[in-house]
C-alpha cells in the first residue's frame, strides 16, 4: 500500500489513497478524471499522488498549496459552461439542415459538399491538440473565451461569404473555437467545481445535446420565418455565440489560478514534477494494441456521427420528407444522447468488459441504416431513434478511455492519443459519402457504406472493451 504523502496545507488532501473507496471513481461520468480535491472546500488541490488507487508517487513528496477559487466567479462559470456547451454544435447541425440550400447558393458539387462536412473532424483533430498548450500559457478560461469569440466571428462571416473558399474559411474559424473549447470544458469543471464534477458534467452534457438538437430542429423554420434566406438562417446562431462570450470576461481576472490549474491538468501535480512522467507515457501508449483499438473505435463512431449530422437531413429530404421535418428528425437523433449519456457510462463502469454494449449500439446502427436503405420515409422516426442510440458510442468511448489506464497521467495520454487518431480517421467518411452520392446518383451506395462501417466499429470496440490496461501492454 503506497504511503500517503504529507501536505503543506492542512486543507489540501491527497487525491486518492489505497484506502479510499473506489466506488466513487467507478461511478464518475465519462470523460472526467477521478475526483482529486477536497469535497468540502471551494478550492483546487494540487496533489502529487495519482488519481487512481494502486499507483503511487515518491514517498514524502509534498503537495503544493491549494489554489483558491473565488466564489464571485462561480455564477459566471455556470453561465459560461451552459452557454459554451449550447454553442459547441449549432455551427455543424444548422449547416446540415440547410446543406441543400447552401450547396445551390454557392454552386457546390456533391464532392465539395462532402469536403464541407469533413471540416469539423479535421478542425477538431488539428486545433484540439493545441488546447492544452494554450491553456498552460493563457489559462483555460481565457482560451474558452477566445474560443467563443472565434465561434461568433465564424458564424458572422460565414453568411457573408461570396464563394466556397470563403465559406470554408469562416466555418473553420468557428470550428477552431469549438475544438479548443470542447477540450477545455472538463478542465474548467474540474477547476471550479472539484466537489461537483458529476453534476456539472451532466449539466454541460445536457446543454451540449440541447444545443445540437435545437439547431437541427429550429434552423429551417427560422430560415422560413426570415424570408427563406439561408444566409440569415445560418447567421442567426451568431447571436447565441455572442452571448456565450460575456460570462467568460470576468473570469479573465482569474487567469493566474487558471494557469496554475492548466499547468497541472495532465496529472493533477505541479507541472515541474509531472513533466517527465507525462512525456515518458506518450511512446508507451503508441505501442499498446488496446490504445490503437480505442483510437479506431473513436474514429469509426465519430465518422458515423459526422455523416449523420452532415447528411441525414438531406437523405430524408431526397426521400420526400419536408425540410422542416428532416431537421426535427436530426434533432431526435441528437437528443437521444441526453439520457443515454448518463446511463451508458454508469453501466459500462459496472461491467468487466464493455463488448456487449458495443455490440448493442452497433446493432442499433445497422438497423437504422437498413431502414434508411429500404424505406427512408416510411419509418423515418424509427430510423432516427435507432441512429441516435447508435451515436451514443461517443460517451462509451470516453468511458473506456478512462477504464483502460491505471493512472491519471495514463488516462490523459490515452485520451489525447485516441481522440487525435480517431478524428483523423473520421475525416474521409463524410467526404466519401458526398462523392458516392454524386457519382451514383442516389443514396443506396452511401447508406450501404455507413452500415458497413458498423462491422469494423463492432470489432475494434470489442477489442477496446477488454478488461486490460495500456500499462499491461507496454
Amino acid at each position: 500500500m503506497p504511503d500517503e504523502p504529507k501536505t503543506l496545507d492542512p486543507a489540501a488532501r491527497p487525491a486518492a489513497t489505497a484506502g479510499d473507496s473506489p466506488a466513487p471513481d467507478r461511478d464518475r461520468p465519462a470523460g472526467t478524471a477521478p475526483r482529486d480535491t477536497e469535497a468540502t472546500t471551494v478550492t483546487q488541490a494540487t496533489p502529487t499522488t495519482p488519481a487512481t488507487p494502486g499507483a503511487s508517487s515518491a514517498p514524502g513528496t509534498p503537495a503544493a498549496p491549494a489554489v483558491p477559487v473565488h466564489r464571485r466567479f462561480l455564477v459566471p462559470v455556470v453561465l459560461g459552461l451552459v452557454l459554451a456547451a449550447l454553442n459547441l454544435r449549432p455551427a455543424i447541425t444548422s449547416l446540415g439542415a440547410l446543406l441543400e440550400e447552401v450547396s445551390e447558393g454557392l454552386h457546390m458539387s456533391g464532392s465539395v459538399a462532402g469536403v464541407l462536412t469533413s471540416v469539423p473532424p479535421l478542425c477538431f483533430a488539428v486545433f484540439g491538440i493545441t488546447a492544452p498548450r494554450l491553456a498552460r500559457r493563457f489559462g483555460p478560461a481565457a482560451v474558452v473565451c477566445a474560443g467563443m469569440a472565434a465561434i461568433f466571428a465564424g458564424l458572422v462571416l460565414r453568411p457573408l461569404a461570396g464563394g466556397t473558399a470563403a465559406f470554408l474559411a469562416a466555418s473553420a474559424l468557428a470550428l477552431m473555437g469549438i475544438a479548443v473549447s470542447n477540450v477545455l470544458m472538463p478542465v474548467i469543471v474540474k477547476r471550479y467545481f472539484p466537489d461537483r464534477v458529476g453534476t456539472m458534467t451532466g449539466l454541460y452534457s445536457m446543454a451540449l445535446a440541447l444545443g445540437t438538437s435545437v439547431a437541427a430542429a429550429a434552423t429551417v423554420p427560422m430560415t422560413d420565418a426570415l424570408g427563406g434566406d439561408w444566409r440569415l438562417g445560418l447567421g442567426v446562431w451568431a447571436v447565441l455565440a455572442a452571448l456565450a462570450v460575456l460570462p467568460w470576461l470576468p473570469l479573465l481576472r482569474d487567469h493566474d489560478g487558471g494557469r496554475a490549474g492548466a499547468s497541472r491538468m495532465d496529472t493533477g501535480a505541479p507541472r515541474t514534477e509531472a513533466k517527465a512522467p507525462a512525456q515518458a507515457a506518450a511512446p508507451r501508449v503508441t505501442r499498446s494494441r488496446t490504445a490503437w483499438a480505442l483510437g479506431a473505435f473513436f474514429g469509426l463512431q465519430a465518422t458515423g456521427a459526422y455523416i449523420t449530422m452532415g447528411w441525414m437531413p438531406q437523405i430524408f429530404r431526397d426521400a420526400g420528407v419536408p425540410a422542416s421535418t428532416a431537421g426535427v428528425l436530426l434533432a431526435v437523433t441528437m437528443v437521444m444522447g441526453v439520457p443515454l449519456a448518463f446511463v451508458i457510462p454508469r453501466l459500462a463502469t459496472r461491467m468487466k468488459t464493455q463488448g456487449p454494449i458495443v455490440v448493442a449500439l452497433a446493432l442499433c446502427g445497422l438497423g437504422g441504416y437498413t431502414g434508411l436503405f429500404l424505406a427512408p420515409a416510411a419509418g423515418a422516426w424509427v430510423w432516427a431513434v435507432l441512429l441516435g442510440v447508435s451515436n451514443c458510442a461517443f460517451p462509451l468511448a470516453l468511458t473506456m478511455i478512462g477504464l483502460r489506464s491505471r493512472t491519471g497521467a495514463g488516462v490523459v495520454r490515452l485520451s489525447a492519443f485516441a481522440q487525435s487518431v480517431g478524428y483523423l480517421i473520421s475525416i474521409p467518411g463524410p467526404l466519401l459519402v458526398g462523392v458516392l452520392y454524386q457519382h451514383s446518383g442516389g443514396w443506396g451506395l452511401p447508406i450501404a457504406l455507413m452500415g458497413g462501417l458498423m462491422v469494423p466499429q463492432m470489432i475494434v470496440g470489442i477489442l477496446a472493451g477488454r478488461d486490460r490496461t495500456v500499462e499491461d501492454e507496454c
